[in-house]
């Protein structure tokens, strides 16, 4: 049985990387803008990955009444006390523009060694129903801050981000991999493994 979702996120390569992943779970995503749903933009003030994610997903939820997918994610810095976090893709100030956000990050981290550059990328994701039933799942990527960013693959901190395990950073990893061991992989594997004990996958909606 196919399981229609409405993506609450107009971030293409995030929908691009969750269809990845979900296509195996039997799922089909389809986006806000394919759906045909007003662009209107959510204010993500949550001061949680969680907030944001549900927010998102309860909004675009009560707009089409489909089951709706939203995810949160960013990057947590131990050096820097958790920043950017929530503010992950505005954290230059300009939301989307990944060069800018970059480069803060490397300023802020000039001084500090390898040893202490570790981080983590969070995804969140929530999945809502037009019942108000939902499922949150939280996936996290641990790794180190570059000096200096590395590859092409991806977007957003990819090319900062040496993942554990790894001598590469996820610009330099092939998406078919990095969808393997990425936070949004994470995430989605442990919304698959709660969307089985709910039965919603082996026992249809």
């Amino acid at each position: 049985m196919t399981m229609i979702v409405v993506a609450a996120s107009q971030n293409q390569h995030k929908i691009k990387e969750m269809e990845a992943i979900t296509e195996k779970f039997g799922m089909t995503i389809v986006g806000r803008d394919e759906f045909g749903l007003p662009k209107v933009k959510i204010d993500e003030d949550g001061e949680t990955f969680e907030a944001n994610s549900l927010k998102k997903a309860r909004e675009i939820c009560m707009m089409c009444n489909q089951i709706t997918i939203a995810d949160d994610s960013g990057l947590m810095v131990d050096a820097l006390d958790g920043a950017p976090g929530v503010y992950s893709a505005r954290f230059a100030g300009e939301e989307g523009n990944d060069q800018k956000n970059n480069q803060k990050l490397l300023e802020l981290l000039k001084d500090v060694p390898m040893e202490k550059r570790t981080a983590r990328f969070v995804s969140v994701i929530t999945m809502v129903y037009p019942n108000g039933s939902k499922v949150v799942a939280r996936g996290e990527c641990e790794g180190h801050i570059l000096f200096e960013a590395s590859g092409s693959n991806g977007f957003g901190y990819d090319p900062l981000f040496r993942p554990l395990g790894y001598e590469v950073s996820f610009g330099e990893i092939p998406p078919e991999e990095k969808n393997k061991i990425s936070h949004r992989a994470k995430a989605l594997a442990e919304l698959q493994k709660q969307l089985e004990q709910f039965h919603y996958l082996k026992g249809g909606l």
